[in-house]
């Protein structure tokens, strides 16, 4: 959802040849980074032509053509910096809902849930057989073939 609108004066071109149109614009939220997304009521104002294959923006200007574009490089690094932070999103809604559905309550290590009875076939040892805990563990003395 749109947090408001703004109006900037956006230039293409250089000092000797160059366009200024005031464009509004909505400003949304978003985490750590912003874009800027131009759409045709845009290109209509410059009267630009837009060529996605070869990245490049062109439009008329008192002086001749106005072309601006990038690298295949750059168009890659946004698209992967874009991945990231989509990525991120997912990741922390994923975890406000995990966190919805776990207990609050932490499990107490120290209460006893049930009892435990030694099985036949099994012994109880010494831990550590140094030691005045007398701390035991059971194992099994008979083991099956799998």
């Amino acid at each position: 959802m749109p947090l408001g609108q703004i109006d900037l004066p956006v230039t293409f071109g250089d000092q000797f040849n160059y366009r200024t149109k005031t464009l509004t614009f909505k400003v949304v939220g978003s985490p750590k980074t912003f874009h800027v997304i131009l759409v045709r009521p845009c290109y209509a104002m410059f009267m630009a032509v837009p060529n996605y294959t070869y990245l490049k923006l062109k439009m008329l200007a008192p002086l001749g053509v106005i072309t601006v574009g990038t690298s295949f490089q750059r168009a890659y690094e946004c698209e992967v910096e874009c991945y990231g932070h989509a990525a991120a999103i997912v990741a922390f809604g994923e975890l406000a809902t995990l966190k919805e559905e776990v207990i609050e309550e932490a499990p107490n290590a120290k209460k006893l849930t049930g009892s435990f009875e030694l099985v036949e076939g099994s012994k109880e040892v010494l831990v550590d057989p140094r030691s005045t805990e007398g701390k035991m563990v059971c194992i099994g003395t008979m083991l099956s073939s799998e």
